[in-house]
């Protein structure tokens, strides 16, 4: 039984408060990256992770769908993905005919994404066109034909646009899919080096269970999630994000050839992470402090020099 729309806030915060405590166990820093992740489970938005191999990225969202007994999913995609390893195989089956003839069908055994609950896809820009395209539809609608997909939250990865990485960037449009998207970077590049200290202490020792337990239940994100849009966004909130708009489309001269600020992304996307925001702190209303997730959407949106000064 679902527990969505019939459990108080204060009923829901424990089982968020474990999910983020199982991320603390596991990985050490990376902050940034775990409130994303929360916020993306529960506001039911993709994230993309741009940067280095070995940072952490996929290691959250398998710690994620453990501690929450979801489904998970893991695809590295390349030059010649093929859509059936990304959403299972096609199967052709014959009938036969009281006519005694013979009709052949084709149906699709479903697998990959469309039976997930969490997924990462890593090395998105290495699809191909034919197969990103049908992805992203997929993400965009929560369906593949018809039918909907539980999934809850795509998390995709990228590594950064440098020869070295012989990477190319995804569209804008593309990107622009996904809600939150953040720059991450390994503990050792950004100089971290008591976390980093922390890390070798943490694995040295042998002593972290392989296992995840006790698991939170998926109907508390379906709760949570509920409870988003009765969050009261605030009139003091809903200015200061207007102003902040204004400020940077006039003042800093943001448009359509250095920037990416659309409606669908700014006044309801944005408003639906400002409120999760609050629930993931146990509040039913928001407060100016929570502007600060912002900058989780506006990474590769605006330019990056100004992005830094958000």
């Amino acid at each position: 039984m679902t527990l969505a729309g019939r459990v108080p806030l204060m009923d829901v915060l424990p089982g968020l408060q474990q999910i983020r405590g199982e991320m603390d166990r596991y990985v050490v820093g990376h902050d940034d990256v775990k409130e994303a992740v929360m916020l993306g489970l529960v506001a039911r938005e993709h994230i993309y992770l741009e940067g280095p191999p070995g940072t952490a990225k996929t290691m959250l969202a398998e710690i994620t769908s453990e501690a929450a007994d979801l489904k998970f999913f893991f695809y590295q995609l390349h030059r010649d993905t093929r859509l059936a390893e990304i959403v299972g195989d096609t199967v052709i089956f014959r009938e036969r005919e009281t006519s005694g003839g013979e009709l052949i069908r084709q149906m699709n055994r479903k697998g990959g994404i469309l039976t997930a609950e969490i997924c990462v896809l890593d090395d998105i820009s290495r699809a191909p066109g034919e197969a990103l395209n049908v992805l992203l539809r997929i993400l965009n609608e929560r369906k593949f034909g018809d039918d909907g997909i539980p999934l809850l939250t795509a998390i995709a990865t990228g590594n950064p646009t440098k020869d070295e990485y012989y990477n190319e960037p995804l569209d804008p449009a593309n990107l622009d899919r996904f809600t939150i998207q953040m720059r991450t970077l390994g503990l050792l590049q950004q100089n971290q080096w008591e976390q980093a200290a922390r890390v070798i202490d943490l694995y040295a020792d042998n002593h972290l269970s392989e296992d995840i337990s006790p698991k939170v239940s998926r109907a508390i994100l379906d709760a949570a999630n509920a409870l988003v849009p009765q969050v009261d966004l605030t009139a003091e909130v809903k200015q200061l994000l207007l102003e902040l708009l204004n400020v940077l489309l006039n003042d800093y001269n943001l448009n359509e050839s250095n920037s990416l600020l659309t409606d669908r992304t700014f006044l309801v996307k944005a408003v639906k992470i400002l409120k999760s925001k609050a629930v993931v702190e146990g509040r039913m209303h928001c407060v100016p402090e929570d502007l600060y997730v912002l900058k989780y959407i506006t990474t590769f949106r605006i330019p990056e020099e100004l992005h830094k000064r958000l």
